[in-house]
């Protein structure tokens, strides 16, 4: 099996489903405290179709057909439903910056199940900047004992159900569209959060003392026309990120891409600064500029030429 390996590519997309799929997170925050959770979530995946099909449509493809690997996209979806589910519950609770911390340690789990479900080998460097990056990470946030939550556990769910979507990400490339699997997931979400909802509002179900799920089982509410703006801002860069993340993981091996993640965290800091006037302290840009030394670092290895032997 021969799996596509476009560097150049994959980190452009990679960047750019970052910035989308951060400022979506930024507004599922915003939301947690007036909304439940798969209200938000499912209007997100409500949004994002329309848009998933008009873009579909102008690059000359359906999204009506069924794909042969459709089971294995559908499992995909489940799982990166749940994880998404997850993450939103964790970040409802924790600082945004815990669960992101929780969250990173998703390029590990890429590396390990790669070589396993790929049959990717990782170099040594490659584990060298995951490493790096994701001590980075730690410096930057410097999570207190308060990540340690029953919040944290879904927030460490979250990366290992994103990691195995990744992955299969990378194995649907070969006979699958971007659009077609985004579509898949996006429907998913939909679809998900109203059989969640329903069951939660027909069976009247509370969180009771378990704080973690309360942002679950809040009361429906109708949003409000500004909130409902963001919901449906929410559900454009879910569209963007979502084509975004599976072109990268398409066009290079899954445990190169991932590491890349971890810019994340420096969208973290501007959105802080714009919105929150919270402003980084010296721990956070040392934090920050560890992590993009990490991937400077992995890009310098890889783009080094190799000595080939004639034999």
């Amino acid at each position: 099996m021969t799996l596509p390996n476009n560097v150049p590519r994959a980190i452009i997309f990679l960047l750019g489903a970052i910035g989308f799929a951060t400022s979506q997170d930024a507004i599922a925050k915003a939301m947690a405290a007036g909304y439940p959770a798969y209200e938000t979530v499912g209007m997100r995946g409500l949004a994002a179709t329309p848009i998933l099909f008009l873009w579909a449509w102008f690059e000359g493809e359906s999204l009506l057909n069924i794909p042969k690997a459709w089971r294995l996209i559908g499992l995909r979806s489940f799982i990166l439903f749940t994880a998404y589910m997850a993450f939103v519950l964790s970040i409802a609770t924790l600082p945004l910056a815990n669960a992101v911390a929780i969250y990173f340690t998703m390029p590990f789990f890429v590396a390990a199940l790669s070589g396993w479900l790929l049959g990717e080998r990782v170099p040594a460097y490659r584990w060298v900047a995951i490493i790096v990056g994701f001590i980075g990470v730690v410096v930057s946030v410097r999570p207190g004992t308060e990540t340690f939550q029953p919040a944290s556990l879904l927030a460490l769910y979250s990366a290992l159900g994103y990691a195995l979507g990744q992955i299969m990400s990378r194995r649907l490339s070969l006979g699958t569209g971007a659009l077609m699997i985004a579509n898949f997931q996006s429907l998913f979400y939909l679809f998900g959060c109203l059989l969640l909802g329903g069951v939660i509002t027909g069976f009247d179900l509370h969180a009771g003392s378990f704080k973690t799920f309360s942002s679950l089982t809040t009361p429906l509410a109708w949003p409000t026309f500004h909130d409902l703006g963001l919901m449906i801002l929410m559900g454009f860069f879910s569209a963007l990120s979502s084509v975004y993340f599976i072109k990268a993981y398409q066009a290079a091996p899954t445990n190169f891409v991932a590491p890349f993640e971890y810019s994340a965290m420096i969208w973290a800091i501007a959105y802080g600064v714009i919105f929150f006037s919270d402003y980084p302290d010296l721990w956070t840009l040392a934090g920050a500029g560890i992590v993009v030394s990490a991937g400077l670092f992995m890009l310098w290895w890889d783009s080094r030429p190799r000595v080939q032997t004639i034999g």
